[in-house]
């Protein structure tokens, strides 16, 4: 997986002219979505055949705080895959240092039209394959 690039926006500070904590959990979701379309999964692919993963639960940890224009790798990586369930954790580095910046995860499920609970091991057995080869172990 290429990780995700982030270049840290004015509007992202808040009044201490560092990044607000809030904008940490919005970077998970974009390297999330990254990922998922290097993976060949898209959200859009999702949706169109009548899926969603709605996030059950999100944390972060911050090591160090992030400036406006500063440059940052998002990594996200599937930890946990049940089928019916899965846990994606991220790190942000800083891309010229490699500097640890952030650690985090989010919790998803799998539904299907109605918000009914699906296992993607019945319903959808390519991604199922393709979340069971990039689980780690």
């Amino acid at each position: 997986m290429i990780p995700y690039e982030h270049k840290a926006q004015y509007y992202e500070t808040d009044g201490m002219g560092i990044i607000h904590h809030s904008n940490y959990i919005r970077w998970f979701e974009e390297a999330r979505v990254d990922m998922l379309e290097q993976l060949g999964i898209g959200y859009d692919r999702f949706e169109a055949l009548g899926f969603s993963s709605p996030v059950l639960g999100v944390s972060c940890e911050y090591k160090h705080m992030v400036r406006f224009s500063e440059v940052v790798t998002v990594t996200a990586r599937v930890l946990s895959y049940t089928g019916v369930k899965m846990t994606i954790g991220y790190k942000i580095a800083d891309k010229q240092t490699g500097a640890l910046r952030c650690t985090g995860e989010s919790r998803h499920c799998f539904l299907a039209a109605g918000d009914r609970p699906v296992s993607l091991k019945r319903v959808w057995p390519e991604a199922h394959e393709i979340f069971a080869a990039h689980t780690e172990a």
